[in-house]
């Protein structure tokens, strides 16, 4: 399915390319030469019959509308498993939670992630993962209380994130937080993203609420539209007929998450390749939280997204997302992710 999937994405691009183009040329053809310069024929029926290229367009079109109701049928009992995709209740009767800090020269705002979530209800360890950081990172978030992992060298930000999860399995935590080190996320949605869990295996936040962000944050308009657009991607991946999917997205990019024990052992052996260790995105990518959900949704795990808050970045972005160039080229990296996953 997976492979069908992208096929009609593909040349879904590609026919919508090919109808526009058409459109567009035909129109000028038309405002220029009159209509019987684009269609040749005595009638309307004739001249659609015998237009050079418009039938084939049609053929195209239709073939492709056919196939893509083929592929919506065949998802009527996708993921319906009633033990598996609806409902359960399984309470955590004592939470303790580890919170995950991916961080490489975070001096200016460290102190204040640190305080904010070792200072939340139930949370019993903090690991800071530095990645090779050149400024005081590491002292300020050891005298802050938090753990802090130290890499020899900069191997990038997913290579962080993974780091940090098996270092949270170690731990007798039973509830794993993954969140970045740049201010954006605030430890108190962790009292409303928490008491999913008792529900679903693991909770995703979304950044797409403007009332909940702060006005200056670095998810400019371009952004979050293509951001909305490859979380609506995901879905159509992994479409049911009965229910419109088991999971509802808006934002693919989002780190902050957190994910039930159990439901991370399940998942931890697949971010890497079993034969060779290396990870299966780009270390200093910024796919990880995007190949984390997918893993998650693959593996059957209950994942929900909820609202969060989101504040505008201390200090300077590593990524530079919110650059129109950068933008696209990650917009792409994580389309084809999506596509190829």
């Amino acid at each position: 399915m997976g492979f069908i999937f992208s096929l009609l994405i593909i040349s879904a691009i590609i026919l919508f390319l090919i109808n526009f183009v058409f459109a567009l040329v035909n129109f000028i053809v038309w405002s220029t030469e009159g209509i019987n310069a684009i269609f040749q024929g005595q009638n309307l029926t004739e001249r659609i019959i015998y237009s050079t290229y418009f039938k084939w367009i049609i053929i195209a079109d239709v073939t492709w509308l056919i196939l893509t109701l083929i592929f919506v049928f065949s998802r009527k009992q996708y993921k319906t498993n009633s033990e598996l995709y609806y409902l359960t209740h399984k309470p955590i009767t004592e939470p303790k939670v580890c919170v995950i800090i991916p961080a490489f020269n975070e001096e200016p705002v460290i102190e204040k992630v640190v305080n904010d979530y070792i200072n939340q209800k139930n949370v019993e360890y903090v690991y800071v993962i530095d990645n090779h950081s050149s400024d005081n990172t590491v002292k300020i978030a050891e005298a802050c209380g938090a753990s802090v992992i130290k890499k020899e060298k900069n191997m990038g930000y997913a290579h962080s994130c993974v780091m940090g999860l098996k270092k949270s399995l170690e731990t007798d935590a039973n509830i794993i937080v993954l969140t970045e080190a740049d201010g954006t996320f605030a430890g108190d949605d962790l009292k409303k993203m928490i008491p999913y869990l008792e529900n679903v295996d693991m909770v995703i936040g979304t950044r797409e609420i403007q009332v909940l962000s702060e006005k200056g944050n670095q998810n400019k308009m371009f952004y979050v539209w293509g951001n909305f657009l490859l979380a609506k991607l995901i879905q159509l991946k992994f479409f049911s007929l009965q229910h419109m999917g088991v999971v509802s997205l808006t934002d693919v990019g989002c780190a902050y998450r957190c994910i039930r024990k159990e439901a991370l052992e399940k998942i931890m052996n697949q971010f890497s390749n079993s034969e060779t260790g290396e990870l299966l995105v780009k270390p200093k990518s910024g796919l990880f939280a995007l190949f984390m959900t997918m893993l998650g949704i693959k593996n059957d795990l209950r994942v929900v997204e909820i609202p969060i808050t989101f504040k505008k970045r201390i200090g300077v972005s590593k990524t530079e997302s919110d650059k129109k160039i950068k933008a696209i080229r990650y917009g792409l990296e994580f389309f084809w992710f999506i596509l190829r996953s």
